[in-house]
């Protein structure tokens, strides 16, 4: 059984840093695209930042040059690291994962259980 568990989540200051940690367990014979989202009450859940297999990174806009994604492929575990929050980064955010169980090399979508991040004013 795959499984994807966060930790880091919390309430902080306007200003302030989170670091949020995700890893996955279980079978996982690879692990494509790791990425966060994020979701606040009445909104659709939205993609914060994504690393692929080798890398590469992509964030949305509104946090561009504030949080840095990265992975450790040995250790299965994707963080993002937080800075200047605002209050509108207020919001539960969830791990993402393409994760390939067996040798055919085909990707299943996994989600962590989500972690409520709270920014104050």
């Amino acid at each position: 059984q795959v499984q994807l568990v966060e930790s880091g989540g919390g309430l902080v200051q306007a200003g302030g840093s989170l670091r949020l940690s995700c890893a996955g367990s279980g079978y996982i014979f690879a692990i494509k695209d790791m990425a966060w989202y994020r979701q606040s009450p009445g909104k659709q859940r939205a993609l914060v930042a994504l690393v692929t297999s080798d890398g590469n990174t992509d964030y949305s806009d509104s946090v561009k040059g504030r949080f840095t994604i990265s992975r450790d492929n040995a250790k299965n575990t994707v963080i993002l690291q937080m800075n200047s929050l605002k209050p509108e980064d207020t919001a539960v955010y969830y791990c993402n994962a393409q994760i390939v169980i067996n040798s055919d090399y085909r990707a299943y979508d996994f989600w962590g259980q989500g972690t409520q991040v709270t920014v104050s004013s």
